[in-house]
């Protein structure tokens, strides 16, 4: 089941309280919060023809996946997430923990296991580092404080201008020095041991940057976010959307797909509304982008009322890291194959850096990470739903300036030298599958990859970057704030926080917060 409705075939229709460009998890989140305390028609704009952002999924013939969520933490049950997801879903989103060993980092030859619990967690790094017990423990102590450092600086975000001014000093003692600096510098005032570096910054996967370039703050976020261990929704990455929709349309709300926004409408300096592609506009006292700020003051906002001071600050903060992602499908189901729930991180050796500037400037080196993820091994629902099929992920980096060339083509028809780099691709990232998982080869049914130009027309991510704004260390200085200076348009979703399913629902409590004010945010939160 998707929900949503084709703008075309089901215009919207009345007035609305509040108008969400994008229908990402920040945006439903906070389309979700309005709903529930006062604000109760609110519309919903996808660009895409389905809601959910890098939460809805796809199909092909007797196959199923997800184009974002490979794992969440932090909504077991007593985890902080889980509240938030049962109460905007009134508790139908269902949640199944992956394996024990979430995460496998394998630097050549050599595996280390992620396990579930702090505790266990610095025991088991200290049975491979044994020189380096104290290390570990003081790293995990650390990652933990930043993290929440880094909750309660975000949160100063949706904060009302006079209170933020008074209130971020405060959220920002003892975590701007973190935040910006490298990972990796932080990390050798731990240890020198560069192995236990590379082990430790095994998931920077998860936010695309190696660790002399990753703010300390986001690495702290992620690897906090996971100690409890990771989770995957029964049923399928969409069952998020189909779960948090029925609140938003019980209120009068609406959800449209295939609406493309063109612009935000500015009449005396003041947002009332978007223009959507095919003429048609659509009004609201709030405006709120969940399209990215690239997006929102590189496009969505008339050029003559982009704040300046914003704008200029965003330019030193690049976007993300590209990614090509090959989706496989086999006929045999995950116990036949051997695959498990476990997320494999496959990396040449300990040299991260090295190996993603190599890449970088040489798109035939070796590849210098590769993400496999196992959906079908994860999700208790999908042998129900596709008996006695499989499915994987395998996930590596790219640049926008590799495919940069057929921007402007259509999807699905860009030619055969487009076909013919994408059949390449698909071979080198099927080699390295194949050498970790042999039993593998000569059983692939469905192979089909997204590259960055795949990312820029579904996702409208202008270079085709996964997770928005960069997470260097410059980001944590930008001045970001749910309410922008243009009055009526406000921010939220990842940008407004950190990458991943959890930093766009924070996004979009922030962004809660700044409309209604802290109390049904906190209620949120609250176990």
């Amino acid at each position: 089941m998707h929900v949503g409705h084709s703008y075309k075939q089901q215009p919207p229709s009345g007035r609305f309280d509040a108008i969400v460009v994008g229908s990402g998890i920040g945006g439903l989140t906070v389309a979700a919060m309005l709903s529930r305390h006062g604000k109760k028609r609110v519309l919903v704009l996808e660009r895409h023809y389905r809601i959910g952002g890098y939460t809805h999924t796809f199909t092909r013939p007797g196959y199923e996946w997800d184009v974002g969520v490979h794992y969440i933490g932090q909504v077991g049950e007593r985890g902080a997430l889980r509240s938030v997801f049962d109460k905007l879903s009134d508790g139908r989103i269902r949640w199944a923990p992956l394996p024990d060993v979430y995460d496998r980092i394998e630097l050549g030859d050599r595996g280390y296991d992620f396990v579930t619990g702090t505790t266990r967690f610095i025991e088991t790094m200290g049975q491979a580092f044994p020189n380096e017990r104290d290390a570990i423990a003081k790293y995990v102590d650390l990652v933990k404080s930043t993290a929440k450092k880094s909750s309660m600086f975000f949160m100063t975000r949706g904060l009302p201008s006079l209170v933020s001014a008074v209130a971020a000093p405060f959220a920002k003692r003892g975590f701007s020095d973190l935040a910006g600096r490298s990972t990796r510098e932080v990390l050798l005032e731990l240890t020198k041991n560069e192995e236990l570096i590379a082990v430790l910054t095994g998931q920077y996967g998860d936010y695309g940057l190696p660790p002399s370039r990753s703010s300390f703050a986001m690495h702290a976020a992620l690897v906090s976010h996971y100690f409890g261990g990771g989770f995957y929704p029964v049923g399928g990455a969409s069952v998020i959307a189909e779960g948090i929709a029925p609140l938003i349309e019980e209120n009068g709300g609406h959800l449209a797909t295939n609406a493309e926004v063109e612009s935000v409408i500015v009449e005396h300096g003041v947002a009332v509304g978007v223009r959507l592609a095919d003429g048609s506009e659509q009004r609201a006292p709030i405006v709120i982008s969940d399209a990215g700020v690239a997006n929102t003051f590189g496009k969505l906002v008339p050029e003559a009322h982009r704040p300046g001071a914003w704008v200029k600050a965003l330019a030193n903060v690049p976007p993300s890291v590209s990614y090509l992602c090959l989706y496989l499908g086999f006929k045999a189901t995950d116990a036949e194959l051997g695959l498990t729930g476990t997320n494999l991180w496959l990396y040449p050796d300990e040299k991260h850096d090295e190996n993603v500037a190599r890449f970088e400037a040489d798109s035939e080196a070796p590849l210098p990470m590769v993400y496999l993820s196992f959906p079908s091994a994860k999700d208790p629902d999908f042998a129900r739903r596709f008996p006695g099929r499989a499915t994987i992920d395998v996930i590596t980096m790219a640049k926008w300036e590799w495919f940069s060339k057929w921007q402007g083509t259509k999807w699905h028809k860009r030619g055969a030298e487009y076909d013919a780099l994408k059949a390449k691709w698909t071979e080198r990232m099927l080699a390295v599958l194949f050498k970790r998982l042999p039993q593998l080869k000569g059983r692939v049914d469905v192979a089909e990859l997204s590259t960055p130009l795949t990312t820029a027309h579904f996702a409208s991510h202008p270079r085709g970057e996964l997770y928005g704004l960069d997470h260097t260390p410059g980001r944590y200085e930008l001045p970001l704030h749910a309410k922008t200076p243009l009055p009526g348009l406000m921010l939220t979703g990842a940008d407004l926080a950190t990458c991943g399913v959890a930093g766009g629902a924070l996004g979009g409590l922030i962004t809660a917060g700044a409309i209604l004010g802290p109390g049904p945010v906190m209620n949120m939160l609250k176990r």
